[in-house]
């Protein structure tokens, strides 16, 4: 029978240390908080179900974070959606940020196993003066274990309301998509990191975090392809493909690394999870 994970974060700023109250229904846990940094930015990591998601299943994951408070969340592994016969399996993620918070949203992976029927969705709300960086990758098939993706459906949807979407709907069997170099040009993986505020950036600060990614992705492997934007005066984004998770993955943790220290003043150091 499916069943409904829910997981429920709430964080808020006491006596100068971001702290977490949290619930959950159903296989969602959190590890315990972790302060490598200091009291000021909680980490924490999300423990999916180890057996993945199949037609039906779904993952409903709900983040607030207060003004003032800092989290930063990841997960152990990768996210698997497995082959489905006829429903969908679903991950739903809400993140919500109050005036002045911050939020570093960084799972790892999302598979699409060949056959699957999936939904990936999440969208964040912003107050004002509240900045989320927030990256958001997939993975089509398995090419490592040659395991393509030749069958299945898979939907996506990145928003934050007014100022960001990101939507599509992969299908296996769909080959303008998947191997036009109008679409994915035969690659499998892609991937999406934001750096969004509630509040405009200056132009002067825009241009510094362009700049700094741009020197991030300076010296990618030539099986990666990536780019970075500033479509307005409250986002910035670098979009990337590659073949295979890995590089892409380094990728992003490049300019993750870069644009914490410029854009907020802390060490680009990366969570031990992701060594792990």
């Amino acid at each position: 029978m499916p069943w409904h994970a829910q997981l429920r974060l709430d964080y808020r700023l006491s006596a100068g240390r971001t702290v977490l109250q949290h619930a959950h229904d159903g296989p969602l846990r959190i590890f315990k908080s972790l302060y490598p940094e200091g009291d000021a930015v909680c980490h924490n990591v999300i423990v999916h179900p180890p057996g993945g998601l199949v037609g039906g299943d779904v993952l409903d994951v709900d983040v607030r974070v207060a003004g003032g408070a800092h989290a930063l969340l990841s997960t152990p592994g990768a996210t698997r959606f497995y082959a489905s016969d006829e429903a969908f399996a679903s991950q739903q993620v809400r993140l919500r940020l109050d005036p002045g918070a911050r939020l570093e949203w960084l799972p790892l992976e999302t598979i699409a196993y060949p056959g699957c029927r999936a939904q990936n969705r999440w969208t964040a709300e912003l107050g004002e003066g509240a900045e989320l960086m927030a990256w958001d990758v997939t993975a089509l098939g398995l090419p490592g274990a040659q395991q393509p993706y030749d069958r299945g459906e898979f939907r996506q949807r990145l928003e934050i309301p007014g100022l960001w979407l990101e939507q599509a709907c992969i299908r296996a069997d769909d080959p303008r998509l998947l191997d036009s170099p109008l679409g994915l040009g035969g690659r499998r993986c892609l991937g999406t990191l934001v750096l969004a505020s509630g509040s405009a950036l200056t132009r002067e600060r825009r241009e510094t975090l362009v700049e700094v990614a741009r020197e991030a992705l300076g010296d990618l492997p030539a099986e990666v392809v990536a780019g970075v934007t500033a479509p307005n005066d409250r986002l910035l984004a670098v979009r990337a493909m590659a073949p295979l998770v890995e590089p892409l993955m380094a990728a992003l943790q490049a300019v993750w690394a870069r644009w914490r220290p410029a854009a907020w003043g802390l060490p680009g150091q990366a969570p031990r999870i992701w060594q792990v």
